[in-house]
């Protein structure tokens, strides 16, 4: 039966008993319970342009907690369990209402990847077993299921990484024992596997460190590529390397297993002859964590972040502290350009039962701040969320938080951190009651809205209270594709404010320009938000289009 929510005044009460949610409430933002479980451990998320989620796990270990609709079951004689299986290990759930349906994956999709189409499409590619070449595809429509591709793929993909490119294809990158990369959907420019030696030069020998590597595309079009501690820059359609960037200092790795987590930083200044594009890592482990955590010593996490303007003739790393070891967290932009760094551990690494000492409270990352201010600790939740958690942004400007399985099957009891099926909501401070006289409320466009490159878009907005309009502007955010500590195809773009006019009555319109490229935002579905003082309205969907 799917869940539904409870009234509040029963919330604290019902906290393990119900689908409902709670709320823990404090200074640096707030938890809200949202499921005790959705049957699955969300190892993969993607959020779609009609507001559902798509979440999926794996189906090598045995039976999920939800079962398959109408007596459905899976038969699929390669799978290394159970054969027939009646169980869903993949579900789409619905933000407004908090009820959740099951899905049907017909193969094993364990660690794989995916991006969206410039049409809201999910591609979602590679995985495990005899789901390591597939492709599946799911679209943004009522009572749809995932649809799979058989050899879609022209090489085994485990552990990639996927990002939509400036033409609307999507490269995926590396995977285990895939030093190369290649496109989808095919055609003719795009049908065989490209070399990629910088994932063997990454490649630590019986660890790797250089899965599922950090990919963001740069303003110039071409790929910033990062695995291990270091990074290069691709032109994808030469097979080149234009650029080398140095080793982060200290050497230390940051990619899967060593698994830190990456952000594109907000691009700014859209209209400028040069923009700058700047990224951040943060977290990992040093080397030999590992090694160390197969024979149980469990190694602090690193307190590190690395910051790096790709875009610079002469780049170099500019490192800062943490006030916290982490490793397997998630890096998730806000609708206000502040990046939240959740979930993980403090010591040991990614891997089977490799991960120890969960850091329950979320950081927040203020990149306009100087170096030493930038670092807010925000309020803790009481669930781990280790190995196969994930995070994502919803439109109304909450991060959705899920998953958590450090073990090989689903394991409840007896065990350091028992499997999580369940659901919570971070809500940063920007949503407290006490700044709701300062949230814009979007009034136009309405969602849905097409936009092209370099249009002059006109918002119109409310705000109750007194605008500053010089403190307001709006931001577009992609939709990313989550999972292992990493938001494939994340981005963050600041529309500056050209013009902001009063209409009376507490209304106002602030006209600004999208942005004017492809390679500054690929065609496809973006969160639009009005910020003001740093408090975003909740998000419209918009879609360019070319």
């Amino acid at each position: 039966m799917e869940p539904t929510l409870i009234p509040f005044l029963f919330l604290s009460l019902l906290l393990f008993f119900s689908g409902g949610p709670t709320l823990t409430r404090a200074a640096g933002g707030q938890w809200q319970f949202l499921q005790r479980s959705i049957g699955i451990s969300a190892m993969h998320m993607q959020l779609l342009n009609n507001d559902k989620v798509i979440m999926f796990d794996r189906t090598d270990f045995g039976l999920s907690n939800i079962s398959l609709p109408d007596g459905k079951c899976r038969n699929d004689p390669n799978e290394q369990v159970v054969k027939v299986d009646c169980t869903a290990h993949s579900i789409e759930y619905d933000v407004a209402s908090n009820t959740f349906r099951p899905l049907t994956v017909q193969t094993d999709v364990w660690c794989s990847s995916g991006s969206l189409m410039p049409d809201g499409t999910l591609v979602q590619t590679g995985g495990f077993n005899d789901g390591e070449r597939r492709v599946r595809i799911f679209k943004p429509c009522s009572g749809c299921d995932w649809q799979e591709i058989d050899l879609g793929l022209a090489a085994r993909r485990w552990y990639a990484t996927n990002h939509i490119l400036p033409d609307g294809q999507q490269i995926i990158i590396g995977g285990r024992r895939q030093f190369n990369y290649e496109f989808y959907p095919k055609d003719q420019s795009a049908k065989n596997l490209y070399s990629l030696p910088f994932l063997v030069q990454t490649n630590d020998a019986k660890i790797e460190n250089n899965l599922y590597p950090f990919v963001f595309l740069n303003v110039d079009g071409n790929l910033f590529v990062f695995a291990n501690n270091r990074a290069i820059l691709l032109d994808y359609r030469k097979n080149q390397v234009v650029k080398t960037y140095p080793t982060i200092p200290g050497g230390d790795p940051r990619s899967y297993p060593s698994t830190g987590s990456a952000v594109l930083l907000p691009l700014k200044n859209l209209q400028a002859q040069f923009i700058e594009a700047e990224v951040l890592i943060c977290g990992g482990a040093p080397k030999g964590s590992h090694n160390q955590a197969i024979n149980k010593k469990f190694v602090q996490a690193l307190s590190t972040c690395a910051r790096i303007k790709i875009t610079d003739p002469s780049p170099n790393w500019v490192m800062e502290n943490m006030p916290q070891a982490r490793v397997m967290s998630d890096m998730t932009l806000l609708p206000n350009g502040n990046v939240l760094i959740i979930n993980g551990g403090s010591a040991g690494t990614a891997g089977w039962e490799f991960g120890r000492d969960p850091v329950l409270n979320p950081l927040l990352y203020l990149p306009n701040n100087k170096i030493g201010s930038r670092f807010e600790l925000q309020n803790p939740t009481t669930i781990p969320r280790m190995y196969h958690s994930t995070a994502i942004l919803l439109r109304d400007g909450r991060v959705l938080v899920g998953g958590s399985n450090p073990h090989i099957y689903y394991e409840f009891t007896g065990v350091l951190f028992p499997t999580e099926l369940s659901l919570e909501a971070f809500s940063p401070a920007y949503l407290e009651p006490q700044f709701s006289n300062l949230k814009p409320k979007i009034l136009l466009p309405t969602s849905q809205t097409k936009v092209r490159y370099g249009q002059k878009l006109t918002i119109r907005f409310r705000v109750s209270g007194n605008l500053v309009p010089n403190l307001v502007s709006a931001t577009i955010v992609s939709p990313s594709f989550t999972t292992h500590s990493f938001s494939m195809n994340q981005r963050l773009l600041v529309l500056f404010p050209e013009k902001v006019t009063g209409l009376g009555k507490s209304t106002f319109e602030v006209q600004v320009t999208t942005p004017g490229s492809a390679n500054l935002a690929p065609s496809g579905y973006y969160l639009l938000f009005v910020v003001h003082q740093e408090i975003p309205s909740e998000g419209i969907w918009i879609q360019i289009i070319k």
